[in-house]
């Protein structure tokens, strides 16, 4: 089966350009067969992804990028039954290869993706905003979450920090800003459509398919990628000076013992906050609104893993 690339160059600052272009010589010196297209803007990953599966056939489709790369193809790919996925990663927060441990080394990540080692099926997730639909690998939220995504995308900071191979950094800094200037509101989760639940003064309300999140931070450890199940985390009714302190504690899954920090699974879960907040997937921004549905898609993707 060839192996069919989408290579972002501009992941972590200029860094996919780099890697792509050590691939492309193993790859060709090697008499590899491959095609690869390279994107130039937002959101044009999804478009080659649904170009390339538009036939209904079979694909082996590798990303080259970051999180937001594997979640522009996973958006685009138009069955995901007929997928195997492979995945080269070069950017900063790299969440999407902590569960399925992936190496982070991209000459490694392509050993592992060339010797077909092990597929295992994933699932996933799918929020609905409105009339709107947007697929995601790892999480979704509204929220706090959202809010620390949208100014990491837009920092000058991240482009700093990666230089020098700190970009995660990123993630924990503007965290501890947002949680100072974000505002909170009451939210209402409906569970499987029958167990409502209320939360006082929500900072957010995270539905993952994978326990880490935005670079490392471990919401849900329990999450497991193939169980059929979303893992939701709720913050709410505690003080932003408790949250500055236990959100450090996240990135080893040790924040689940404090009080105001809530965690369950579910199939599907309809969150309504009081207020319009920003919404993403995997860490990219996709809404500003009061409403998040979540569930799981029917089929699963297969993704080789070392």
């Amino acid at each position: 089966m060839k192996y069919q690339f989408i290579v972002n160059p501009k992941a972590r600052s200029g860094r996919g350009a780099r890697v792509w272009e050590d691939l492309k010589q193993i790859l060709e010196n090697d008499g590899i067969d491959f095609e690869a297209r390279c994107t130039e803007y937002a959101g044009q990953a999804e478009e080659f992804a649904a170009e390339m599966t538009a036939d209904g056939e079979e694909h082996l489709i590798v990303a080259l990028g970051g999180d937001g790369t594997v979640n522009e193809v996973i958006n685009g790919i138009l069955d995901c039954s007929k997928v195997v996925f492979g995945y080269i990663p070069t950017g900063s927060g790299n969440d999407f290869t902590r569960a399925l441990k992936i190496p982070t080394d991209p000459q490694k990540a392509w050993e592992s993706i060339r010797r077909r080692a092990q597929e295992r099926k994933m699932d996933l997730g799918v929020i609905e905003c409105g009339e709107k639909q947007y697929r995601f690998a790892v999480s979704a939220g509204i929220g706090f979450d959202a809010a620390v995504c949208h100014q990491v995308n837009r920092s000058k900071l991240k482009k700093i920090l990666n230089k020098v191979g700190l970009g995660k950094l990123t993630y924990l800094g503007v965290a501890l800003n947002q949680m100072i200037r974000e505002p909170i509101c009451t939210s209402e989760i409906l569970i499987d459509g029958k167990q409502k639940k209320r939360f006082e003064r929500t900072f957010f309300a995270a539905v993952m398919n994978h326990p880490y999140e935005g670079g490392g931070f471990r919401f849900c450890p329990d999450a497991r990628i193939d169980d059929g199940l979303l893992d939701v985390i709720v913050i709410s009714g505690i003080s932003k000076w408790k949250i500055l302190f236990c959100l450090p504690t996240a990135f080893k899954g040790k924040h689940t013992k404090f009080r105001g920090i809530d965690l369950f699974q579910c199939r599907e879960a309809a969150i309504h906050f009081e207020k319009a907040a920003p919404i993403h997937t995997d860490g990219e921004n996709v809404e500003i609104e009061q409403e998040m549905g979540a569930h799981l898609l029917p089929v699963q993707i297969r993704v080789i893993v070392p």
